[in-house]
């Protein structure tokens, strides 16, 4: 209500002068360090900081102003980037990424990692269910008639032979799995109806299989096959579908950005959560090809299941808490380049 009380030239001239000073601490950070600043300049850089970005969430909820709204957002985003990123570098870098950047991201944007899977599992059953009903329905959603004809009628569990050669085997997966998420999350350029259709199709495919080998008596076989790296390596489809979905939600609701600001933001967020999917994905291949395969008690893979499961999602929902940026609500700063300059300053 802010805004409603005091009028926005007031609210301008009455900040002004702090946000002209936040320009100028960036400026002598152009091309160096946080170092190159005193101690007080830090603090003082610091606490203006947080003040603009308090300025910033005050005008997107009661300014109609936009030039004042892009100038904030602007002005916000570059001194995220020289408080957060300047000196992040080697050791630092990967180490806040891992420990902040990540878990953060993916809570952000749960609700996109949620979409991706309830897509992916809607259509999972339809897959699984018309396919134990008819087999030949496995057709229509890619399963082609020889792998039928090679495989299922003749009960052969074409997975045990990942056993013959584990590190070709785990590297050909590793390949495949990285496509088909890759896809799955650079469709979303599509206006995000390329990652909905890669999430409906992979879903109805691999249940359609399972349903498959059900019909054909050896379905508890291969969920045995797959529990050992299912965890990790669905939960990577699911985050690479929600990352694409941020793209093309980017596309279709911007908010009161423009289209090119909230593919920056939204964009820099599925890239963090891809990287991260990216790695995952090295985890999966290797249980998949050295551990998943092997002839071992079922309770082992399903304890392998668990134990990555709860880790994975420990790590997602819980790491990260204490450091939370609470600034980046407005929204993510830190998301574009922090050397863009800022637009003029409305009169």
């Amino acid at each position: 209500m802010y805004l409603r009380v005091v009028p926005t030239d007031r609210f301008i001239s009455t900040r002004k002068n702090a946000w002209q000073r936040l320009e100028d601490l960036l400026k002598l950070l152009d091309g160096a360090s946080l170092g190159r600043l005193r101690k007080d300049e830090v603090r003082e850089l610091g606490r203006i900081y947080r003040r603009t970005a308090s300025d910033l969430a005050i005008a997107r909820a009661e300014s109609r102003d936009p030039r004042l709204i892009n100038y904030l957002n602007s002005l916000v985003i570059r001194a995220h980037g020289r408080i957060y990123r300047a000196d992040a570098q080697g050791g630092k870098l990967i180490r806040r990424f891992f420990t902040r950047e990540l878990p953060q991201t993916f809570r952000r944007t749960w609700r996109y990692t949620l979409l991706s899977f309830l897509i992916f599992s809607s259509f999972s059953v339809i897959g699984f269910v018309g396919t134990r009903y008819d087999p030949e329905f496995s057709e229509l959603v890619g399963v082609r008639p020889a792998f039928r004809e090679l495989f299922i009628e003749t009960k052969t569990r074409w997975w045990e032979r990942l056993n013959e050669s584990n590190q070709e085997g785990a590297s050909e997966i590793m390949t495949n799995n990285i496509w088909v998420t890759i896809c799955t999350f650079a469709y979303g350029a599509t206006f995000g109806l390329g990652t909905l259709f890669y999430l409906a199709y992979n879903g109805a495919n691999i249940a359609s299989v399972l349903a498959l080998t059900y019909h054909a008596g050896f379905g508890n076989d291969l969920v045995t096959f797959m529990v050992a790296h299912g965890v990790i390596e669905l939960s990577c489809i699911f985050i690479a579908g929600g990352a694409g979905l941020l793209i093309g939600s980017a596309m279709l609701m911007p908010a009161d950005l423009t289209r090119a600001d909230a593919l920056k933001t939204r964009g820099m967020e599925a890239i963090r959560l891809m990287v991260g999917v990216a790695l995952l994905l090295v985890v999966a291949g290797t249980i998949e090809g050295f551990i998943s395969p092997l002839p071992i008690d079922p309770r082992i893979k399903y304890s392998i299941a668990a134990i990555t499961g709860v880790a994975l999602y420990s790590y997602l929902l819980f790491v990260g808490h204490g450091n939370q940026i609470t600034e980046d609500r407005v929204p993510s700063p830190a998301d574009t380049s922090p050397t863009k300059p800022a637009p003029a300053l409305p009169q």
